[in-house]
């Protein structure tokens, strides 16, 4: 199985159960300050949203999964990683804070937890601790309205497809995630145009990972060459400041 959300924006009444329950579950602060980072109602402590989009319409906001993570290939460290059965999630013990994951993920999701001493990115991990255990994610079990729902990719998929299909006029004809650099476990099908979501830029179905491979990979190498010119740097003054100190002693 690869776990998957399908979310139908014409169903959200928007409710924030699936952002109460997220809190809950992950022990998240009940309320969250609005912040210049946070207009979106994303941040490190509030990792799912409702926000508005077009016509009015409800739109939960959270991280979609990609089934090739942009932010995982731009961590330098394994910090983020994509887990076999979908989950894109974060090990806080590797990360060092660099904020690479921010800039490659072209869904702005990832958060800074500004307000912590040691600071960390944040970000939904889709419950990934419940699904190990044979659970939903605890947004799709708490949605009174089965806006958003939970099961396996292809399924879903075809769900979407279906209700498509069975409702001219009522939908776009676009499953959100289904193709978009390279696809994401989590779905989306609207009456309104949700493009919104990447800034109005519109994706390609090529996985973004493609294009930031290559750019990372140099990354090691530059670190080493930074810390052979800092190891370098050193001796230069470590032997200049011997010498001046010999001088002074004659």
């Amino acid at each position: 199985m690869k776990a998957a959300i399908l979310t139908d924006t014409t169903k959200c009444i928007g409710c924030h159960e699936c952002v109460f329950a997220c809190k809950k579950e992950n022990h998240l602060p009940a309320d969250v300050p609005r912040r210049w980072d946070v207009d979106d109602g994303l941040s490190a402590r509030n990792w799912t949203a409702i926000v508005e989009g077009p016509g009015r319409a409800f739109v939960r906001k959270q991280c979609r999964h990609c089934l090739e993570p942009a932010c995982a290939s731009a961590c330098p460290v394994g910090a983020l990683h994509k887990t076999a059965i979908g989950p894109v999630v974060y090990d806080d013990s590797r990360c060092m804070g660099c904020r690479y994951c921010m800039m490659a993920c072209p869904y702005g999701i990832p958060r800074y937890d500004w307000d912590d001493a040691a600071p960390h990115v944040r970000k939904c991990i889709f419950c990934y601790r419940r699904l190990a255990r044979g659970r939903q994610p605890a947004c799709t079990e708490a949605c009174p309205t089965k806006a958003t729902i939970f099961g396996d990719r292809d399924a879903l998929l075809a769900e979407a497809r279906q209700r498509i299909a069975s409702n001219p006029g009522k939908y776009l004809d676009k499953i959100w995630g289904e193709r978009e650099a390279g696809g994401a476990s989590v779905l989306l099908i609207s009456n309104v145009d949700l493009s919104f979501l990447t800034g109005g830029q519109p994706l390609g179905p090529v996985p973004l990972p493609a294009t930031t491979t290559t750019a990372m990979g140099a990354v090691p190498f530059a670190f080493t060459g930074v810390l052979a010119a800092m190891a370098g740097l050193n001796w230069i003054i470590g032997r200049r400041m011997a010498r001046q100190k010999d001088e002074s002693d004659e």
